[in-house]
């Protein structure tokens, strides 16, 4: 147990500070908004182009990875679509919100950090490799969803490939050719930016926390929020270790990506359609808070610490 505090308790510790920091006014939005560009954008893909560039990658696909992590997604979206749907009588948009929120994950801010420490570069490539198609299936499977037949996809295309980080999927698995012919002084650039990921990423979700409230009431989130904490990753865990066969580590990472908060793309998406937004909003903040003592649970199970 307090070795498992010891893994969680530091990446709630940053998230905790920016929250107060900003509670505090030391800091304001525009510090947290500027803090996650700077993680989105220059970071976080300079953390993945460095452990792509230099990892070993698996020989074939891990189809049994993908399929453990993409069927409770899938199932979990299900279930929170047609319960806001039907028992708390949302439109058809905001269910299509609430199915996104419960089954994307924070891979950035939260879901980074905490796996990195937890599996160290043992887990960095399942981990990146997760992350790299996480967001495309989840952007687009919202977005036909919502706008069906009239889903602009060249559009959705252009977006997802002008992403920061699959940008940086694509010039990691480019440097593996060319990671010994860059410069000791550039790997040393990457090095830099590579590290601010983790502490820069913890505090920004803690500034932008302090502008999520509970406007839609607490069922509804809460209802999200147990999908996501618990529900996904039990059935990722299941599908991962009972149904498909892959490393401890690969698994260990699937439950753990599974079990991270609601994401801030939810939050995003939600904005576009100006639907569903006090729903994503509470439970973001709920799913955060709570998420400290649930990710401590599933690194018990996982025997992680």
């Amino acid at each position: 147990m307090w070795a498992s505090l010891a893994i969680v308790l530091p990446v709630f510790g940053l998230i905790g500070l920016g929250y107060a920091a900003r509670r505090l006014g030391l800091v304001s939005d525009a510090t947290g908004e500027g803090l996650s560009d700077f993680v989105f954008t220059l970071s976080v893909p300079c953390l993945i182009f460095r452990t792509l560039a230099r990892a070993e990658l698996p020989a074939v696909q891990p189809w049994g990875y993908w399929i453990a992590y993409f069927a409770a997604v899938a199932i979990v979206w299900a279930l929170a679509s047609l319960a806001a749907g039907r028992f708390f009588h949302v439109g058809r948009t905001e269910a299509v919100v609430a199915g996104f929120a419960a089954g994307q994950a924070n891979t950035v801010l939260v879901g980074i950090p905490l796996i990195l420490k937890a599996y160290g570069e043992e887990g960095a490539v399942p981990l990146f490799l997760l992350v790299a198609i996480h967001l495309p299936v989840i952007m687009v499977a919202g977005t036909l969803l919502v706008e069906g037949r009239r889903a602009p996809l060249v559009g959705i295309a252009k977006r997802l490939l002008l992403h920061p980080v699959i940008l940086a999927l694509f010039a990691g698995l480019l440097g593996r050719f060319t990671a010994a012919a860059l410069p000791e002084p550039l790997w040393q650039i990457i090095d830099f930016l590579a590290n601010a990921a983790v502490p820069c990423s913890l505090v920004a979700m803690g500034i932008a926390l302090h502008r999520y409230g509970m406007g839609a009431g607490w069922r509804l989130p809460a209802l999200i929020t147990a999908l996501k904490l618990i529900v996904q990753p039990l059935i990722v865990l299941v599908l991962a270790t009972q149904v498909f066969t892959m490393p401890r580590a690969w698994s260990g990472v699937a439950v753990l990506f599974a079990a991270c908060p609601c994401g801030i793309n939810a939050y995003l998406f939600a904005e576009r359609y100006r639907e569903g937004v006090a729903i994503v909003s509470g439970a973001v903040a709920l799913s955060t808070a709570l998420a400290l003592f649930t990710t401590v649970l599933w690194l018990q199970v996982l025997g992680v610490g």
